[in-house]
């Protein structure tokens, strides 16, 4: 019913590529439209159907692309002919026989379709498993735009709820924290999630079991709160520079989301200067969960382990008790030496590295905005350049090998990384920070000896010790001994 409400009434909108997502041009609307004049160039379809944007369906030379939604104006036979003749579909002196014939036959038989046959395919269910019953529509469905297993429970919900319109609050929801800081990309499979787990429901797998009226009502009824404790996670995830592009699972959000619903820290979790520690646990938390892809899978599991954690320790986000508790398991959110070797060899503008790189900068000021910034410029790195630059021969292959990797990385204010562009680093930093001490301040918060050369012939010397020194860094943060230098005896759950 829904697919054709949308064809017959609706638009339908996708983004164009290099368009910002802000952007008024990024999704243009278009409507659905049958060619009249020829079939479709698929084997395995009779007509030919397009959504197209207006322009685009004036603009085709070679077809004639009717607007289905004004099906619905032409109400007899008779005004299916009257349209035929008013767009000339008739005149044999502008089309062949067969293309008027076809027009004829493909309007008469969408007038049908629409306003004669009313034919709606149903299958009869005996049983009363509403479970049993969802897994039947959707295995009918499949054929046409697919029906998740959530879509179906929203609808439950929907049913059930008392005061509030569910599919028209989630749906709001999920575009109002979709533009939160740089956007993200949740859906509303996130936040029924959400409320189930903030709800303290002991199941909180997607069954029909879940969404029972009494469940649906204790979740309308937390509403208002929970959805105000998932907001401020996604803000504080934003706050911590994540977005669309780097928040590599965006489930990591739900137990942030309870430990603020939990202790009612809305109001502070973001600026709070008590929450600070907090804020830094949930960091360092965040960053390993997604290092480690712990919520890759099925994470139904990981949730009320973590809501007993922070159940257990009200008042603040405790990250020691959870890396100790995910010890040994195949969960486990502690690192080894050869999985710090792996953090070192990620490369420029990958979601993962942002995040290890977040790992090394525990008090950046968030009030700015950050950008993986390539300390040696990577414009340089070509072959001719580095030749011009007097380079040897020899060494060509390591400078472009390694200007991308870690160790020539680092986080950088937007505007610093905008006026910084194509300069030398060296060269940079005395104009940026004319104060030796300030320069010093900037090498050692960067991670960079204060005595090492920054000339840009001196790049691999200068790749070899800070490799070093961020190795360094990450075994010091993830707390990596000596001994553990073997992998960890891995036990199931």
């Amino acid at each position: 019913m829904t697919s054709l409400y949308l064809s017959l009434t609706g638009t339908y909108a996708q983004k164009i590529p290099y368009y910002r997502w802000e952007s008024p041009h990024a999704f243009p609307k278009k409507k659905l439209y049958l060619n009249l004049l020829s079939p479709s160039e698929d084997l395995e379809l009779e007509y030919d159907f397009k959504f197209l944007t207006e322009d685009e369906a004036k603009s085709a030379c070679s077809d004639f692309w009717f607007e289905c939604g004004k099906i619905l104006d032409i109400t007899d036979q008779s005004k299916v002919s009257m349209f035929l003749m008013q767009n000339d579909l008739m005149n044999t002196a502008l089309y062949t026989k067969e293309q008027s014939e076809y027009a004829i036959n493909s309007l008469s038989e969408l007038f049908n379709v629409v306003h004669q046959k009313g034919t709606i395919s149903y299958y009869l269910e005996e049983g009363e498993e509403l479970d049993k019953v969802l897994q039947i529509f959707i295995r009918i469905n499949s054929g046409g735009t697919k029906l998740s297993y959530s879509d179906l429970l929203l609808s439950i919900a929907t049913a059930q709820w008392q005061d509030k319109d569910a599919r028209e609050v989630i749906h709001e929801f999920v575009d109002e924290i979709n533009h939160i800081g740089d956007g993200f990309s949740f859906n509303k499979d996130f936040v029924l999630k959400a409320s189930i787990v903030l709800a303290d429901f002991n199941d909180v797998k997607f069954h029909v079991d879940n969404f029972t009226k009494a469940n649906m009502a204790t979740i309308e009824r937390k509403w208002d709160k929970a959805s105000s404790a998932v907001r401020a996670a996604i803000q504080l995830a934003a706050k911590l520079g994540y977005s669309r592009d780097n928040l590599i699972a965006t489930n990591t959000i739900i137990p942030i989301a309870y430990f603020i619903y939990k202790n009612e820290f809305d109001a502070d979790i973001l600026h709070g200067a008590k929450r600070e520690d907090d804020r830094k646990s949930i960091k360092e938390w965040l960053a390993r969960v997604l290092l480690k892809g712990t919520f890759g899978g099925q994470p139904d599991s990981i949730y009320p382990v973590m809501r007993k954690l922070i159940n257990d320790n009200l008042g603040q986000f405790s990250l020691k008790e959870i890396i100790e508790h995910y010890k040994g398991s195949r969960k486990t959110i502690s690192f080894t030496e050869d999985e710090i070797e792996n953090l070192l060899a990620m490369q420029y503008g990958k979601a993962q590295t942002y995040c290890a790189l977040s790992l090394l900068y525990p008090s950046l000021n968030y009030n700015f905005k950050y950008h993986q910034d390539h300390i040696h410029p990577k414009s340089f790195f070509t072959k001719s350049n580095l030749k011009k630059l007097g380079i040897i021969e020899d060494q060509l292959d390591q400078y472009i090998d390694s200007f991308n990797s870690l160790a020539n990385l680092q986080l950088l204010q937007a505007n610093q990384n905008i006026e910084k562009s194509d300069k030398y680093f060296d060269d940079w930093l005395k104009e940026t920070f004319p104060n030796v001490a300030e320069q010093e301040s900037f090498l050692i918060q960067n991670h960079i000896k204060i005595k090492e050369s920054l000339a840009f012939n001196d790049f691999l010397r200068f790749i070899a010790d800070r490799r070093s020194t961020l190795k360094n860094e990450f075994r010091k943060i993830l707390d990596v001994s000596s001994a553990d230098t073997q992998q960890e005896t891995v036990i199931d759950e």
